[in-house]
């Protein structure tokens, strides 16, 4: 066991099991947010260089303040002569890259650093002894964590490959292909359910609080809804929409036909077809807006809409905002809010928060939404209160957003400055678009408020692990009524445990495969296939 190198903690029982099999096979490491992932990776990190002591180990994290809090993690609790630790960044130029990597034994840095580097033939992975792969769940698609693992296994002299994450997804083939890609031979899944980890949890509560949708709304959202249908009317008659048309659906329509143009297919029910498509799309995300957000967000929405027919940037949204439904939608949702009419789900979430910080002024409380127009907008409204200081928690500006066109974002510089102040206590209320849910070494928090509910169990998962580690926590998780809320809500429960029975089934079927083939070979030794 590598615990005589480690300073100042010590492992788990669950650790050290789940440790113990990634010494013998590249493994997939599923557990919750806090219960301590990047102490087996920095097991693993020093059995194996034990075992290979020439080689390195490469640690990537999807952002650079993730692989640097890994980093940071490492440096606290390993031995300080054990291993020369390095962070890679692409501001650091290629030839000291090349440099650095000759000389340093653990290697931290993102997957898109890495990927460049091994494209230019700076280096190769042959040394490599472990890969060690955070926020496993992205390794999809033409993501590089793919390339990298790929030019791993190919090239590796002493292959070891750890994934991790707190949740896989739920769905059946992109877990397989998870698996696949990093050629995973074994899985460990703990959940906060588990025996063996159990007694380390503090008490979680849960508690669910519904609203109802606004009478005042109700106008709106019918004659939107009447809007959108019309679209969908269109879609049907032209014989390219059949049977579903949730937001997914038709974002899918949309590639499906816009593909076909890009190929030359320039069919003129193609081309009206994209515009109806595009136009729905808008109208399904402003009923989100309205349903589940704040009228305020719903109405900067509207705006945003107006201001792209003003430079003509599509004839759909021309066409749209001319509607005589979408201008009574505009005027009727500026009325309420001349009347300070906004979602119950605002005043229900203050009420919250006084209550809570009404126990203790130390507490620490996170505030998830998916919006950055709702983050703003519950920050001014908790600012407000006496006693609440609140921040916003958002990543990067990467496009403008906002009426006026704006970049609204933080810098990495300044999201870490902001963690900083709601650990010493000088922030007490984090609202957080999803750049909190993944990964980043946010404190310990009392609460964790959902203001929607999402359908993603990935998320919902990674939402609700900021909370009950060191300390009880509670979860509130606000619904609006006869709204997609409530679908949400359902759907991300049924998909985390559809998630739990899919990795048992994997883990079984990767184990029965092992059984066979040491079988086939015990049958060839003894001359049963000769």
């Amino acid at each position: 066991m590598p615990e005589k190198f480690l300073k100042n903690i010590q492992p788990r029982e669950y650790q050290k099991k789940i440790f113990l099999s990634c010494t013998k096979k590249n493994c997939l490491v599923v557990l919750p947010t806090g219960l301590g992932k990047t102490l087996i990776a920095l097991m693993l990190a020093i059995h194996r260089l034990k075992e290979f002591p020439h080689e390195k180990v490469l640690f990537l994290a999807p952002t650079r303040p993730l692989a640097e809090q890994h980093l940071n993690y490492f440096k606290k609790h390993l031995s300080e002569l054990f291993a020369s630790i390095t962070l890679f960044t692409g501001k650091v130029n290629q030839e000291k890259r090349k440099n650095l990597w000759n000389v340093s034994d653990i290697i931290f840095s993102t997957p898109q650093c890495i990927a460049n580097d091994l494209r230019k033939k700076l280096y190769t992975l042959e040394d490599v002894c472990l890969l060690i792969q955070d926020e496993a769940h992205r390794c999809l698609k033409n993501y590089d964590y793919n390339f990298i693992a790929q030019q791993y296994m190919k090239n590796a002299i002493h292959p070891r490959i750890l994934g991790l994450t707190a949740s896989p997804g739920s769905e059946k083939e992109k877990i397989k292909e998870i698996c696949k890609n990093l050629s995973i031979e074994e899985v460990e899944l703990r959940t906060r359910q588990s025996d063996d980890v159990k007694e380390y949890l503090q008490e979680l509560k849960f508690e669910k609080i519904a609203v109802s949708f606004p009478k005042e709304f109700e106008e709106i959202r019918q004659v939107l809804i009447r809007l959108f249908n019309s679209y969908i009317d269109e879609l049907k008659s032209r014989n390219l929409l059949f049977g579903s048309y949730t937001k997914i659906d038709l974002i899918n329509l949309q590639k499906k036909l816009s593909a076909n143009l890009f190929n030359g297919n320039k069919n003129f029910n193609y081309i009206f077809g994209v515009m109806a498509c595009a136009q729905a799309i808008k109208l399904q995300h402003a009923l989100e807006l309205l349903e589940t957000q704040t009228l305020k967000g719903f109405n900067n929405y509207l705006k945003e809409l107006f201001n792209q027919a003003a430079k003509k940037q599509s004839k759909g949204v021309v066409k749209l905002v001319s509607k005589p439904e979408f201008n009574f939608i505009f005027s009727s949702s500026n009325e309420l809010l001349a009347k300070n009419i906004e979602h119950p789900k605002l005043s229900e979430l203050e009420e919250i928060i006084k209550k809570e910080l009404s126990k203790s002024k130390k507490m620490k409380i996170i505030v998830f939404s998916q919006f950055r127009d709702t983050v703003i907008e519950i920050a001014k409204r908790l600012n407000s209160i006496e006693g609440i200081n609140a921040k916003i928690f958002v990543g990067q500006a990467k496009k403008p957003s906002g009426t006026a066109g704006e970049k609204i974002g933080l810098s990495q510089k300044e999201q870490k400055k902001i963690i900083q102040e709601f650990s010493e206590g000088k922030i007490n209320v984090l609202v957080c678009t999803s750049i909190a849910e993944e990964g980043l070494d946010i404190p310990e928090v009392n609460l964790v408020v959902f203001y929607e509910p999402v359908p993603s169990a990935i998320r919902s998962i990674q939402r609700a692990g900021r909370t009950a580690r060191l300390m009880s926590g509670k979860i509130i998780i606000l619904m609006t009524k006869k709204t997609r809320d409530e679908t949400f809500f359902y759907v991300s429960r049924r998909k985390e445990k559809k998630m739990q029975n899919i990795l048992r089934f994997i883990k079984e079927d990767i184990s029965n495969k092992d059984k066979k083939t040491v079988q086939k070979t015990l049958d060839f030794k003894d001359g049963k296939n000769i």
